[in-house]
């Protein structure tokens, strides 16, 4: 856009943008490093951080159509813009209460267009803050402009994101007239984006209350109410079921137990049937003896003084399903559960057979 098609103050306005621009690039890197290192810090994952200064003929644009309400440069506030993208809908307003911790916020100038109710509207429900750095949390000497000059964040979701820019691509929403059959198709398809959104956000809180629910059932031993799962293990091996019995075995040679994960076993507890964590308390309080007769004949003879803590949860297992009649079979199964498929195993399910079959258990 030419200089002379402007009158003095757009060209006095352009010429502060210009002063300015390694400022406006300056803060365009430092703010999305802190928002980052700040999201970092706390745990809490984004899809992504977006930034961009304004170009020059961007703005030459704006400013010819609207830039007499402009007194300096000071008053734009999105010169330099910033897009925080979340996976949830309801992560957005986690992402101002951020924003509202690092930044001055310009209340009267950010807007919530999340209340907005157009059945078209989808996309464009982002959540705008107007934003300064404060001098408490950066300055820079030798730009003090720094804390003056405010900027633009939106936060949307993925789901409002992705429809924001497909809409951008097909014409919609640019002034572009378009036949009422796919306007009528695009909110259509807004309104089940904006539901998928929504559902997105409740079934993650259904199962955070779920997990915490699980947490408080485990903690209080009521076991046979908690249905198997991956949720469910995590919290139960938290509490360590096996390491009675571990240390039990680890006396036989005054041995040291190393941790390792017993992620391994879920699998295989469900392979064998379990369907709750009171099965595998049941088999902890049931089977206890016969896992220790196995160990001491496993490592009676040996100098072994470091013992995985996978072998409390293993020899249970072997005794249960020798002592149900799974012989070979079942124990090929369970190694091959636990270590993969492999020839070997089957060598070993057999020598396990051959192993325990005098031990007292087996004879009870």
């Amino acid at each position: 856009m030419a200089e002379t098609q402007l009158d003095p103050h757009t060209q006095e306005l352009l010429e502060q943008y210009r002063s300015l621009l390694p400022v406006y690039s300056q803060m365009a890197e430092v703010i999305p490093e802190k928002l980052k290192g700040f999201f970092e810090e706390a745990g809490f994952i984004v899809a992504a951080v977006e930034h961009r200064v304004k170009t020059e003929s961007s703005l030459a644009g704006k400013l010819k159509l609207k830039g007499s309400k402009y007194a300096s440069i000071f008053d734009i506030t999105d010169i330099i813009g910033l897009r925080v993208i979340t996976f949830y809908g309801d992560d957005v307003d986690k992402v101002a209460s951020v924003l509202e911790r690092l930044f001055e916020i310009d209340w009267e100038n950010s807007v919530d267009k999340r209340k907005a109710h157009e059945t078209d509207s989808f996309g464009y429900l982002s959540l705008h803050y107007i934003c300064r750095i404060p001098e408490s949390a950066y300055t820079d000497p030798d730009h003090p402009e720094l804390n003056k000059i405010r900027f633009e964040v939106q936060m949307r979701s993925v789901l409002q994101h992705a429809w924001a820019n497909m809409n951008h691509d097909t014409g919609y929403k640019s002034g572009v007239e378009i036949p009422s059959i796919y306007v009528r198709s695009l909110s259509r398809l807004a309104g089940i984006l904006e539901l998928v959104d929504d559902e997105f956000s409740r079934i993650r809180r259904e199962l955070a209350d779920y997990r915490r629910n699980v947490q408080k059932l485990v903690a209080s031993g009521n076991l046979g109410e908690v249905q198997l799962d991956g949720d469910s293990f995590r919290s139960y091996i938290a509490i360590g079921p096996f390491d009675r019995l571990n240390r039990r075995i680890a006396s036989i040679n005054q041995a040291e137990v190393q941790q390792v994960d017993l992620s391994a076993f879920l699998p295989l507890f469900k392979a064998i049937g379990f369907l709750t964590l009171g099965d595998i308390d049941s088999l902890i309080k049931n089977f206890s003896d016969a896992a220790y007769q196995i160990a001491c004949f496993q490592l009676g003879l040996t100098d072994i003084d470091i013992l995985s803590s996978s072998l409390a949860p293993q020899d249970l297992c072997t005794a249960y399903i020798l002592k149900n009649g799974g012989g070979r079979i079942g124990l090929k199964m369970m190694l091959d559960t636990l270590n993969g498929p492999d020839e070997y195993n089957d060598a070993m399910a057999g020598f396990l057979v051959e192993q325990c079959k005098d031990l007292p258990f087996m004879n009870q």
